[in-house]
């Protein structure tokens, strides 16, 4: 039996239960990503575990967490996953069911060196990928993702013997506690805790109860059919369900965790969601005077206010705008030594006495209700109110495959670059700026924008746009201007909703 890969292989065949499959396209920016079963199958999971290992190996290392999220097959896949390892010679330290916090935690808690978390994040089912690391705080990202592919699609593994499996007990517990001891809320309030059926709902309503509020469980039984909609706070239908149960109960907020817990979104108490973005620029505020000369990270997608904002410029703060991606924001925060760094997807990475820079989603629930307590008498929707206006857009994401997106966002880069070149405008405003650090964020003369970059997990496109005037100018700027120009690129098609 070969133990190369094959990308032509196809299910109810001989071959497919005698031979890896692995599609080249699962290796993403800064995680591994495949439909399982037309994509990968078991055999491929595991030469994937046997490439990682080998790369550790080949890095000095031997020793690796592992976990899985709450999905029908993520089990089976990590089995797979650390058979391979074993092959490799990793020692393999089993955590269990987690959240991919959980084990960024254990890596800390045992100090272990290497991560492999499975996760398809909160991808519809069908979905399956690994997050992997092997320098705590960080995950991989291109260079590292790019030498993997080429061990694993190469079938340069290298075998070898004292592989072994150690399941460890407790480490669930001990991460709530920790998650928990992060805030303490002496203030009276109503919290929704909402999971979408997903793997959060192991971990998110004990953490917060610990944190000192009153919970207000919702879809947190744990149900891999996901029967409302995939736990992701960053789509409208689970934020509309969010702030239906805040006007029900008459809640403070809703909290929201995705499908593996690294991300959370937020409805205030008049039942209105907050982007992350903005959530993450109310923090700063917060934080600011008592991190003076504060450096934090964004990523290009968030609103333009933090260049701008009056609070971060008083308090000798610093905003970085940087490359969209946990792994890219996550990276950046480490390297600058910065207080924190926000993605507008929902990821926060807290540092310093913070947190331990990683992205997660009960650690940034923790700091939002800290922001609460130390501002007695103000609503969460009173903090929303105090920031400077914009009016910024869902993140859209018309389909473009694999294979085209970037050639596709590399074509409009260079349209973008052309008309600033030209002195070009957009709706009658001059193009300030054209920052192209991760796809095209087009900045003009009044503080409003526009973004396109390709996904980088999933075969889409990613359009943002901000109006520092109004919700109709926002809106003119992605259907007069972004749009019709995506529309002269027949790679690129429907879009997941429109503004």
């Amino acid at each position: 039996m070969t133990f190369t890969p094959r990308a032509d292989l196809v299910p109810n065949t001989a071959a497919y239960e005698n031979i890896p499959l692995v599609k080249a396209t699962g290796f993403r920016e800064y995680d591994a990503r495949w439909l399982f079963g037309p994509e990968i199958n078991l055999l491929g999971i595991q030469a994937l575990g046997l490439g990682l290992g080998t790369y550790i190996q080949d890095l000095g290392h031997s020793k690796i967490v592992v976990g899985h999220d709450f999905r029908s097959y993520s089990l089976s896949i990590k089995q797979a996953l650390t058979l391979g390892l074993i092959e490799a010679g990793c020692e393999v330290f089993d955590i269990g069911l987690a959240l991919s916090p959980t084990a960024y935690f254990a890596q800390f808690h045992l100090d272990v060196p290497c991560v492999a978390m499975v996760t398809a994040s909160h991808n519809e089912n069908g979905w399956t990928g690994v997050k992997m690391g092997a320098q705590k705080p960080l995950t991989f990202g291109p260079d590292e993702m790019g030498a993997l592919k080429d061990i694993v699609l190469g079938g340069k593994f290298k075998p070898k013997a004292g592989g072994k499996l150690t399941r460890v007990e407790g480490v669930t517990e001990a991460y709530i506690a920790d998650a928990a001891s992060r805030a303490k809320i002496t203030r009276p309030l109503k919290v929704v805790c909402a999971c979408g059926n997903g793997t959060a709902g192991a971990f998110a309503p004990e953490a917060l109860a610990r944190m000192g509020v009153e919970v207000i469980p919702m879809d947190t039984s744990l149900d891999y059919t996901f029967p409302r909609y995939n736990p992701n706070p960053e789509d409208h239908e689970m934020l509309v369900s969010m702030a239906e149960e805040v006007k029900k109960h008459g809640a403070d907020l809703a909290l929201g965790f995705d499908g593996d817990g690294d991300r959370c979104g937020v409805v205030d108490d008049e039942g209105e969601e907050i982007f992350a973005d903005k959530i993450g620029l109310m923090l700063a505020r917060d934080l600011a005077p008592l991190h003076k000369g504060a450096t934090f990270i964004v990523d290009v997608k968030s609103t333009g206010l933090y260049a701008t904002d009056p609070i971060l410029e008083e308090n000798g703060c610093t905003t970085i705008y940087w490359k969209t991606g946990h792994s890219y924001i996550k990276r950046k925060t480490a390297e600058v030594g910065a207080l924190a760094g926000f993605e507008k997807s929902g990821h926060f990475f807290l540092a310093g006495e913070l947190g331990r820079g990683y992205d997660d989603g009960l650690v940034a629930a923790a700091a939002v209700l800290m922001m609460l307590e130390r501002n007695p008498g103000k609503k969460m929707s009173d903090l929303k109110k105090a920031l400077p206006v914009a009016y910024t857009s869902l993140t859209m994401s018309p389909h473009a495959a694999d294979e085209v997106k970037y050639d596709v966002v590399a074509r409009i880069v260079k349209e973008y670059e052309d008309l600033f070149a030209a002195g070009g405008s957009i709706l009658g405003r001059k193009i300030k700026d054209v920052i192209t650090v991760n796809g095209v964020r087009v900045a003009l003369e009044d503080g409003s924008w526009v973004l396109v970059r390709a996904s980088s997990n999933k075969p889409e496109m990613v359009v943002v746009v901000e109006s520092t005037q109004s919700a109709d100018d926002m809106r003119a700027l992605f259907r007069e201007e972004v749009k019709p120009r995506l529309a002269k690129h027949p790679e690129v098609g429907a879009y997941n909703q429109e503004v």
